[in-house]
């Protein structure tokens, strides 16, 4: 255990965390060069295109040391973006060392911090690493001053590095060997396993990765799971070098994996504890909780005879991504679907991509929304994140929305922009200070429905790319919740209904039924569009309908026969209008989540 260093790369998106791995990995000579390939604990198509980490790895390491031991150093690689904090979180609690990755030119950022403070509450070591100083733009004297004033670290025991061109990579090594302490546990203790990642494999069923707090694990041992009490025997344990490698045990203060034969990654629940069957510890390991969607939409499929392969696509990806939470669903204008949970807006994208994309499905989705809690007169509560199941509003008491936690870092020009930004989303200012001279972190409390539309995409436009965001979920609040409805020639569409604020509601409607005009193909008839709150219409625009020129052929004579004409073209045009359905194309429904009004 002595020459065994737990340790995980943390950082702020685009940070160059992929880049860093990948030399580490390069260093230890653990895969050939023919082999090699960039962003290699990426796996999916999705990640290496976007350069976001969205599933952890974990990757083995020897390396022989300038005091010519030879250490095992397990590298758990981290997802970066704030959706997946709960992950970011039992990873580190894998751990016992981090290298904290600042960017030489961006300096520290919002999740720099954030990250940081989940990494102290673990009790971490951290080594602070300054990436990309081969940048023209890389400023080494600022970022050190920032190391010391906004994170309290030691600017000096900084390593001086860049990932993509390899420079300081031994440095890097050197001080997790040196600085980060070894594991502790007893190999002879009652098992206590934690496990913080599983991924599934169609040949085996899930792999479940793990670290080993107390005891060992052999092949061939019955296992149970803390949080919901299954057991199965393992049938292979081994240790991740980019490919598996079977070993017969793994001891306290190792990370591996384990197969047993489990059907679904939602058995193993991210956070939860592996104990032997036959002599279980004490008390499982403190820190689990389910991930909890805060995200809600509906997925259709275009084509409604693609229903059945939408469904067989969400099981397997189901398989793969446990925090996906999905029930069936229905609508009068898209037919059925399904009604999922995400954890996030970016875990939603991601979602849809890899619907689109492994499984080749055309896809509508509906407005994103968040978990209501609804009070009713009687005094039930009631928890809805869907519009089709809000109740009559007479007998609702109160409604409560879902609060965040906002951590804003910005340069203190923008700071006029970006207060007018948050003040237009009914945000609370609670706090700011100065990092630096020049740099500021604003704490908003937002509501989260107000986040999920298009905040980020205009916090980066505004601050020209230099805002960074973070944020946590901390309490619900009352609201005045109103439900949008949308008329189409009188006809109401339920797949675009949506729960919104009263105060935003007039401007939200009129913005969408402008958009829907601009979509909606024209016909002969006259088409209404309305916003409506109940029965009361707040918003129109009308697509005008083509016209015969029934005219044309009169030229001269008494005004009184061009007129019966034109009656007779009114008469003709309000019995079709009577008969006439209007076809919504898909981007119609992709229009309604645009808030901006360009």
């Amino acid at each position: 255990m002595k020459n065994i260093r737990n340790f995980s790369i943390i950082a702020h998106i685009d940070h160059g965390k992929s880049t860093l791995s990948d030399r580490l990995i390069q260093s230890s000579k653990i895969i050939s060069d023919r082999d090699f390939k960039d962003q290699i604990l990426d796996s999916m198509e999705i990640e290496r295109e976007r350069g976001i980490t969205i599933k952890s790895q974990t990757v083995c390491l020897p390396y022989t040391a300038r005091d010519g031991k030879t250490y095992v150093l397990n590298l758990i690689d981290t997802p970066g973006h704030v959706d997946f904090t709960y992950e970011v979180s039992r990873a580190l609690a894998s751990c016992e060392g981090a290298l904290l990755l600042i960017d030489a030119s961006q300096g520290v950022e919002a999740q720099t911090l954030a990250n940081l403070y989940l990494a102290m509450e673990h009790n971490l070591d951290i080594i602070p690493v300054i990436n990309k100083i081969d940048l023209p733009s890389a400023d080494i004297d600022r970022v050190k001053g920032q190391i010391g004033s906004d994170l309290g670290l030691d600017p000096e025991s900084a390593i001086l590095a860049s990932a993509k061109e390899g420079t300081g990579i031994t440095d890097i090594l050197e001080a997790v060997v040196q600085h980060l302490p070894p594991p502790a546990g007893d190999p002879e203790a009652p098992l206590q396993a934690l496990i913080f990642d599983s991924h599934y494999d169609p040949f085996r069923g899930t792999v479940v990765h793990f670290r080993i707090k107390e005891g060992t694990l052999r092949t061939g041992d019955r296992i149970r799971f803390m949080s919901n009490g299954a057991t199965y025997r393992v049938e292979e344990v081994g240790v991740f070098q980019i490919v598996r490698i079977p070993k017969k045990s793994l001891s306290a203060g190792e990370v591996g994996y384990m197969i047993a034969g489990i059907k679904t990654v939602s058995d193993t629940r991210s956070g939860d504890t592996v104990t032997l069957d036959n002599r279980p510890c004490a008390a499982p390991l403190p820190g689990f909780k389910e991930a909890k969607p805060v995200v809600f939409s509906s997925i259709y499929p275009v084509a409604s005879d693609d229903y059945e392969d939408l469904a067989v696509a969400m099981e397997k990806l189901k398989l793969n991504d446990a925090a996906l939470v999905y029930e069936k669903d229905s609508s009068a204008a898209l037919g059925f679907g399904f009604r999922c949970g995400f954890l996030g807006l970016l875990h939603l994208e991601v979602v849809q991509e890899r619907l689109e994309r492994e499984y080749d499905l055309s896809l509508i989705l509906t407005a994103p929304s968040v978990r209501y809690r609804l009070e009713m007169n009687d005094g039930e509560e009631l928890t809805i994140d869907n519009p089709a199941l809000y109740p009559d509003p007479t007998l609702i008491a109160q409604a409560l929305e879902p609060f965040i936690k906002a951590s804003i870092i910005i340069p203190d020009r923008y700071m006029g922009a970006v207060m007018k930004l948050c003040m237009e989303r009914r945000g609370i200012n609670k706090n700011y200070q100065y990092l630096t001279s020049d740099r500021l972190e604003m704490i908003f409390e937002l509501p989260l429905a107000e986040v999920i539309y298009d905040f980020y995409d205009r916090l980066k436009s505004l601050t020209q790319g230099y805002g960074s965001f973070d944020y946590e979920l901390i309490d619900y609040r009352e609201t005045d919740l109103v439900k949008l409805d949308f008329l189409i020639n009188g006809e109401r569409v339920d797949a675009l209904s949506m729960l919104i604020h009263r105060d935003n509601a007039v401007n939200r409607a009129r913005i969408a039924c402008d958009k829907l005009k601009d979509e909606i193909p024209r016909q002969m008839f006259k088409i209404a569009i309305q916003g409506a709150i109940g029965g009361k219409i707040i918003s129109r625009s009308t697509v005008s309908p083509f016209r015969k020129d029934v005219t044309a052929k009169c030229y001269g004579g008494d005004i009184s026969r061009k007129r019966k004409l034109l009656e007779k073209q009114k008469k003709g045009k309000k019995r079709m209008k009577m008969v006439g359905q209007v076809m919504l194309p898909q981007s119609a429904f992709l229009a309604v989540l645009k808030t901006d009004s360009d």
